[in-house]
Formats: C-alpha cells, structure tokens, sequence
C-alpha cells in the first residue's frame, strides 16, 4: 500500500512541476515573463489567455491538494508501522546456573 501511494504522490509532484513551469509569469520579479511572447488573442486555439490561466491555475490547486493528502497518508503508514522498542526488551534472558563440567585430568597419549 505504502508503494503505491509513494508512486502516486512521485507523478503528483511530476505532474505539478509539469503545470506550473508551463504557466505564464506575471510577477516580473526578475524583470523577464509578463508581457512578452503572448501576442494578445488566442495562444491556445479556441481557448483564450484567461481561461486556459484559470485551467492552469485550477489544476494546480487541484494537484497541489492531491499531493498533501498524499503526503499525509504517508506520513501516517510509516508511523504505524514502527513499534517503539527499548533495548532493555531485547536483553537475552539470564542463563541458567549451570555446574562446571568434572575435570577428569589430561587424557593419556596414544600411540
């Protein structure tokens, strides 16, 4: 389950770089977009400059609401898998007292 949200939530942050770099400046912070390369009428065939902004900027939303959710879910499958464990638990029990074995002497050499 966690790999398949793992994939989803890789091709939501593919499809999100994918929208916004297609997306218009209009900031200017770096004095380059705005105005240039648009002409006025239609960029997009039968849709207008505005409303394939608005289809840009929805769909962002859109994939931007998707990639939190699934940000979220797996953000919560990791954390249930994980049992706090302590190392006192793992500490081998102790060993039964055991007697030592009777020494008998070296043995005799054969030949």
């Amino acid at each position: 389950m966690q790999t398949v949200i793992l994939v989803i939530h890789l091709l939501l942050a593919l499809g999100m770089i994918a929208v916004i770099l297609v997306q218009r400046s209009e900031g200017g912070g770096l004095g380059i977009g705005g105005s240039g390369g648009g002409g006025g009428g239609s960029n997009f065939g039968v849709m207008s400059s505005r409303s394939a902004a608005n289809l840009l900027t929805r769909t962002t939303a859109i994939l931007a609401g998707a990639f939190m959710i699934t940000s979220l879910a797996l953000a919560l499958l990791s954390n249930t898998h994980t049992q706090p464990t302590s190392i006192l638990d793992q500490a081998p029990a102790p060993a039964a007292e055991q007697q030592p074995a009777e020494d008998t002497g070296p043995a005799a050499p054969t030949r």
